[in-house]
This record gives C-alpha cells, structure tokens and sequence, in this order.
C-alpha cells in the first residue's frame, strides 16, 4: 500500500513530454501566463506574488475544484493505488506549481493523503 492517495506532479511543456498520468491538466492557452509580466518573470510559484497572480486567474479556482472531483471520481472506481495529477503550463515555474499547491490543499481538506512534486520548477527560466 502506498504513503499517499494521490500524487500531483506539475511540469513545464517546454521541459520535455508530461509526466504519466490518469489525468493530465494543460493550463497553457486559457490561462495567463505570469511569465509575460517583467516583475513576475523571474519568480516561481515560491513567490507569494506570482501565487496570488496565478490563484486569482478568472476560472482557476473552478478548474481546482473540478480537478479535485475527477480525483474522488478515480479514487471511487474498483483498482487500487493512487490516482496521478499532471498539470502542466508552458516553463513549469508560474502556473503548473500553484496549481498543483492549490489542489493539494482542496484534497488534502477532503482527507486524502496526497504528494506534490514540481518537475521543473528549478529550472532556469526558458526565454521566448
């Protein structure tokens, strides 16, 4: 048996293929990028500033929630083991973290057990 019900792995698109998943979440083209704000940029989800940019994203919150019933709709099917979250944005650094912070509290609240990963959140930032 497992540690966790749950493991969230976010990642950057432009860091290579998503990581295995049940269920992938792309959040690149509805959702603002914190990256093309300068004073943002160089800032990881770490920062309260780009959490609060991210988190306050029309429709984020939504997506969080709607995640968090997908999770508990795997969860109550037949087989064993923990259900895999990837949510990925374009760099891995903005988007994809909080996101992933996000849903961990929402599960976690539920009374799962959960692990959160970042993939490539210590990664240099990939100018474009």
């Amino acid at each position: 048996m497992s540690d966790f019900d749950v493991e969230i792995v976010s990642f950057g698109y432009l860091h290579g293929q998503p990581p295995t998943a049940h269920l992938t979440i792309d959040l690149r083209e509805h959702f603002r990028d914190p990256h093309v704000s300068p004073e943002l940029r160089h800032m990881t989800a770490q920062d309260h500033a780009v959490r609060e940019a991210v988190i306050n994203t029309p429709g984020i919150r939504d997506l969080v929630a709607a995640t968090a019933r997908a999770v508990t709709a795997f969860r109550s099917g037949p087989s064993a083991g923990p259900v895999v979250v990837a949510d990925g944005c374009a760099g891995g650094r903005h988007r994809a973290p909080t996101f992933a912070a996000f849903l961990a509290l929402a599960l976690t609240t539920a009374g799962l057990r959960v692990r959160v990963q970042h993939r490539d959140l210590a990664k240099p930032v990939v100018e474009r």
